[in-house]
């Protein structure tokens, strides 16, 4: 086996922007808000780019090598992560996630709990994390009076600042920023408020599922040095994991022969090398190591987010 790159999926936005182009060439016209880079979901599916599985279903692969690719301890009937970019050129709207329990009993689907990490930000560009100074109730009318930006926690962000979104957690990415998300595989997003558009919202939901005790936790991570990267374990918690390596000269890794991983490049260039392959990775890809792949190298220097299912 070898690390696999998939083809980009995007998706055009109402809030979505080009900005995406300053490390890609593929993008196709419009307003860009989000590219699926690792999918397996009914929504998005990826195709292989690279190898000789090029040309190959995400779904398809999977059934073709089951726990060789995605882990002994790994589900192959639903892959339990997904990957992909944000690019907002505009504010995108106020929402909320549910968790496991309320979206499968009403949307067959996941909860969606993510980590946002920020890969670039405009000056000013900020996020919203969370709620403050309010109750149910008071946001409950909030939202009815159009008031709900009073009781909204912006904040300014920066290149490299990254976030936990549990499900429950009231969110929203505001303009001018590029975020890798790595998150549960599911998209159930359930709309509070839009800013005026004129797209359905989903109050009723929303508030039944809104955790008004969550707070905005920004993930740093205590940073250790090694021969040639440094390593912070940024988030782990039941749904994943999610290492941040700053490699300035190599770093060497093996596969988990119980689950995989997936390299997401947040900064800069590199190669990932291994037996028979050598693969190179710059800001924005993201590539999925299987299971069973063995021993590899990646160098370079370049920033990677190694995130991973918890099983």
């Amino acid at each position: 086996m070898y690390p696999i790159k998939f083809e980009n999926l995007y998706y055009e936005k109402i809030w979505g922007g080009r900005d995406l182009e300053k490390f890609r060439d593929n993008l196709p016209s419009g307003s860009i808000g989000e590219s699926w880079d690792i999918a397996c979901h009914p929504n998005g599916i990826g195709i292989v780019e690279n190898g000789e599985e090029k040309g190959t279903r995400f779904d398809e692969l999977i059934n073709k090598y089951e726990h060789a690719l995605v882990g002994s301890k790994v589900s192959t009937e639903k892959l339990p992560l997904l990957v992909k970019l944000i690019n907002s050129k505009e504010k995108l709207s106020v929402q909320v996630h549910p968790g496991d329990e309320y979206a499968a009993k009403y949307e067959g689907d996941y909860g969606k709990t993510e980590a946002w990490y920020v890969v670039d930000a405009k000056p000013n560009a900020a996020l919203i994390v969370g709620t403050k100074n309010c109750t149910k109730k008071e946001f409950e009318i909030a939202i009815k009076s159009g008031k709900v930006e009073n009781y909204l926690n912006k904040i300014e962000v920066k290149k490299g600042d990254c976030f936990l979104i549990n499900s429950g957690l009231i969110h929203a990415i505001c303009e001018g920023v590029i975020i890798a998300e790595i998150q549960q595989n599911s998209d159930v997003t359930y709309r509070v408020y839009d800013y005026g558009r004129p797209r359905e919202i989903h109050v009723k939901k929303a508030l039944e599922v809104i955790n008004f005790d969550l707070k905005c936790e920004n993930l740093e991570g205590e940073e250790v040095s090694f021969d040639g990267f440094k390593r912070s374990l940024l988030c782990r918690n039941e749904y994943f994991g999610m290492e941040k390596f700053i490699i300035h000269e190599t770093l060497k890794d093996e596969s988990d022969k119980e689950k995989f991983d997936i390299l997401t490049c947040v900064d800069g260039e590199g190669t990932i090398k291994g037996d028979g392959y050598l693969e190179k990775i710059k800001i924005g890809d993201s590539y999925l190591i299987p299971a069973t792949l063995g021993k590899y190298e990646i160098i370079g220097h370049l920033t990677i987010l190694k995130s991973y299912p918890v099983v």
